[in-house]
């Protein structure tokens, strides 16, 4: 309940209003920060303002528009310096940054310390900069970051395409006739603004933070810009709110609180994000390792061709090299999979065991060839590579290899190559109710083309719920897509 009055204040409403905004801001443009890789230079921007704020306070004192229009002028002189030095001076360009933003956060240092020696009653206090005062922001400072957050959100929005292209491909940029260095300056403007927005909530020590780890956050959640860019303001904005909550909880400082929540995000995402955290990953490779260890089983039983006595579970763990108890749990699901038979006591590769087992030796034998054939390694060489990556070659891979080599019957030791099994290459819209993997070699760019549109990549499994006149319901994952009916008519699966 006294948090609730607390926050009902008016000093209280303004700070969230502001940590909120600033939040939002640093998180969209963090994430071209960060896949420029130019974390240091955001850094660099964010030390360098204070000769900005120095300058400003003598020409007009205490002003927040005076120190907003000074900083960004610091930040993009700081900015300009930085790249004429790296594209000038036979200099690094990591040390190019750090002698520009030491020199520049020094000059701002001995100017805002000079004016508590000097007469005249001038004073600015060092450490709201530094480290921010977001309880003292006025409703001129709201107003001024409101009005940053929409030209920043403008922006972002009209130049998304041109902020895109120089950010992944600035060499296909320069030959469209984008100027990829004035993007880079406007960029450098947009995160001048930032800075100076959020001088007032974290302060310019930690901006960087605020800039850098909602975006790399978001970066591991999301491979989709847009989506990246929405979920680090997101997370830019939930770490500053609730930041500040803590820090009046605790008595503490808030933009150190806000860092420590945006860094504690981070964290839980990089152990939980589906797609690349800690566990996942962890329970992915134990997934592929399964995988392998399954397939290994059932090449050394087709290897020794027990047709009439089988093998043994003790055979196979002492080949594999691995516990007889794990092997006992490997061949019980690949006989729920209808991949073995067992009696008594000995295990049978079954019809569908026999082909998923010619189709890891066709991988082996032909990578051995095509080692041979274009790589020129002697026989001796190739045994112990082609183990390890008939697990990971696919059928489309396969294939290109088989015809390179000119569809070859026999490996360099003499033994034959198993011909491909018969799954066929078929149509999306020809597949109800199964399921599917999306073939990497399509029929032309178009195709390609609205796959990605749709997030659907190559080797992508699928869900094929149902097949309708204009339409065919698909599930990825959780979610479910609508593919139109004559882009699912073109849209190669195995």
């Amino acid at each position: 309940m006294e948090l609730f009055e607390t926050l009902s204040n008016p000093w209280a409403i303004r700070a969230i209003l502001a940590s909120s905004m600033v939040g939002v801001m640093c998180g969209m443009i963090g994430c071209f920060i960060v896949l420029r890789h130019m974390s240091m230079i955001g850094d660099a921007l964010s030390h360098s303002i204070l000769p900005g704020v120095y300058v400003a306070f003598l020409v007009v004192g205490y002003s927040t528009l005076g120190f907003f229009v000074g900083s960004v002028i610091a930040g993009l002189i700081t900015a300009y310096l930085i790249t004429w030095i790296q594209q000038n001076v036979a200099t690094k360009n990591d040390a190019a940054i750090g002698i520009v933003f030491t020199t520049m956060f020094s000059i701002g240092v001995m100017g805002i310390s000079s004016l508590h020696t000097s007469g005249g009653g001038a004073h600015l206090d060092l450490k709201d900069f530094l480290f921010g005062s977001i309880f003292a922001v006025s409703n001129e400072d709201v107003l001024l970051i409101f009005m940053v957050m929409v030209y920043t959100l403008i922006s972002i929005v009209l130049l998304y395409r041109y902020l895109f292209i120089t950010t992944f491909q600035p060499t296909i940029a320069s030959t469209m006739g984008i100027s990829v260095k004035a993007v880079h300056y406007f960029l450098m403007l947009l995160l001048s603004f930032a800075v100076v927005s959020a001088m007032s909530t974290v302060g310019v020590i930690l901006v960087v933070a605020m800039l850098i780890t909602p975006a790399a956050t978001a970066l591991l959640i999301s491979d989709r810009l847009k989506v990246v860019l929405a979920i680090a303001a997101i997370i830019g904005l939930v770490s500053s709110v609730l930041g500040m909550i803590i820090s009046i909880l605790v008595d503490t400082t808030p933009g150190p609180a806000m860092v420590i929540v945006a860094a504690t995000i981070y964290f839980l995402t990089a152990v939980f994000s589906p797609k690349k955290g800690f566990v996942f990953s962890f329970i992915n490779r134990k997934k592929q390792e399964n995988k392998i260890a399954r397939e290994d089983i059932l090449r050394f039983i087709h290897k020794k061709k027990p047709s009439e006595e089988g093998a043994l579970a003790t055979a196979i763990a002492q080949y594999l090299g691995l516990s007889l108890r794990k092997v006992n749990a490997l061949n019980k699901d690949l006989i729920l999979d209808g991949l073995l038979s067992e009696s008594g006591g000995r295990f049978y590769l079954t019809a569908k065991g026999v082909n998923g087992a010619e189709k890891l030796v066709r991988a082996h034998r032909l990578w051995e060839s095509y080692q041979v054939e274009t790589m020129g390694l002697g026989e001796g060489q190739i045994h112990d590579e082609a183990d390890r990556l008939e697990h990971w070659l696919d059928e489309d891979i396969l294939d290109e290899v088989d015809a390179k080599l000119g569809f070859p019957k026999q490996d360099p030791h003499g033994s034959p190559i198993p011909e491909k099994s018969n799954i066929k290459n078929t149509l999306l819209y020809q597949k109800p109710k199964s399921v599917v993997t999306v073939s990497k070699n399509q029929m032309d760019e178009s195709v390609e083309s609205d796959l990605w549109e749709m997030g659907i990549l190559p080797s992508t499994k699928l869900y094929i719920d149902s097949i309708h006149k204009d339409h065919v319901l698909v599930r990825k994952g959780d979610s479910t897509l609508e593919i139109n009916a004559e882009i699912a008519k073109s849209i190669k699966v195995d």
